[in-house]
C-alpha cells in the first residue's frame, strides 16, 4: 500500500469513529507501527484534517475536512457499483434515480482508470420478482420516517381485517418482495410492522411523536437480538 493510500484509509477509519479511539487500536487496524502511525496524524493535520487527541489519549477526527480526489479499491467500488444498480432496479422511481444521480457523480470524481473500472463493472442485477403494487407513495412514507411524524393508516393484514390506528414510523425495511414499515402503534402500545402494500390509505398528523427514531431504532433492537427474524414479512404476526 502506497503513503498516499494508507493517509486516504487513516482518514476512512477515522471518520468511523464518533469517540476518541486509541493509537494502538487504528494502528493495529491498518497494520502499521504505532510511530508510523503517529507520523500519519501529523502529515493529515498539516494538511488541514481538524485531528484532535495525542499519543495514550486517543485521536477523533472533526467534521468538516473534504477528501482528496476519490479513490476506491476493486472490491469498494464493486459493492458501490452492485448496490447501486439493486437500487436502481428494486426500489420506486425517486431512490431508482437516486443511486444513478450519486453514481454518476462518484463516476465524474474518479481517475479515468477507477472510472472504466466502475463503468465496465461485470456485476449486475437479476431480474427481480413479482411485487405487488403499492396504493401508497414510499415518498410519504420515507418524509414521515425522516420528520419523525406520526402518521394515521389504514392497514389490512393476510386475513383481510382492516384497523385504523395511529403510529410512529422509525425505519423502512426493502425485502425483494415488499416493503416494511417499521412503528410504535398507539393501538397496541407496542413495536408493530406494516408491510406497505397493505396500507390503504395515511394520513400525515404534523405532529411529531414524542421520542426520537434512533431512540426508537434502540429500543427495537434491545427487543430484538435477531432482527432479521423480527422484521421478515412472510408471517402476520410479524408485519401485522
Amino acid at each position: 500500500m502506497s503513503r498516499a493510500e494508507r493517509l486516504l484509509q487513516l482518514l476512512q477509519v477515522l471518520r468511523r469513529y464518533r469517540r476518541p479511539v486509541s493509537g494502538q487500536t487504528l494502528a493495529n487496524e491498518l497494520c502499521i507501527s504505532t510511530r508510523t502511525l503517529y507520523r500519519d496524524i501529523a502529515s493529515l493535520q498539516a494538511q488541514g484534517a481538524i485531528i484532535e487527541g495525542a499519543p495514550g489519549i486517543g485521536y477523533v477526527m472533526k467534521p468538516g475536512f473534504m477528501l482528496p480526489p476519490i479513490m476506491f479499491r476493486s472490491e469498494e467500488l464493486d459493492a458501490l457499483v452492485l448496490g447501486m444498480r439493486w437500487v436502481a432496479d428494486r426500489c420506486d422511481e425517486t431512490l431508482s434515480g437516486g443511486a444513478l444521480g450519486a453514481l454518476a457523480k462518484i463516476a465524474a470524481v474518479l481517475p479515468a482508470e477507477l472510472r472504466r473500472e466502475l463503468e465496465e463493472s461485470s456485476l449486475l442485477v437479476g431480474a427481480p420478482l413479482t411485487r405487488p403494487a403499492h396504493t401508497i407513495s414510499p415518498d410519504l412514507l420515507r418524509a414521515a420516517v425522516r420528520a419523525e411524524l406520526k402518521l394515521e393508516i389504514t392497514y389490512v393484514d393476510g386475513s383481510g381485517i382492516q384497523s385504523r390506528r395511529v403510529v410512529w414510523p422509525f425505519a423502512l425495511v426493502y425485502f425483494d418482495q415488499a416493503r416494511v414499515l417499521m412503528c410504535w402503534c398507539e393501538l397496541r402500545a407496542d413495536f408493530r410492522n406494516f408491510r406497505s402494500d397493505r396500507i390503504l390509505s395515511v394520513e400525515q398528523k404534523m405532529e411529531r411523536y414524542p421520542k426520537r427514531r434512533s431512540t426508537l431504532l434502540r429500543e427495537w433492537r434491545k427487543l430484538n437480538q435477531v432482527a432479521s427474524r423480527t422484521i421478515l414479512p412472510e408471517s402476520d404476526s410479524m408485519a401485522q
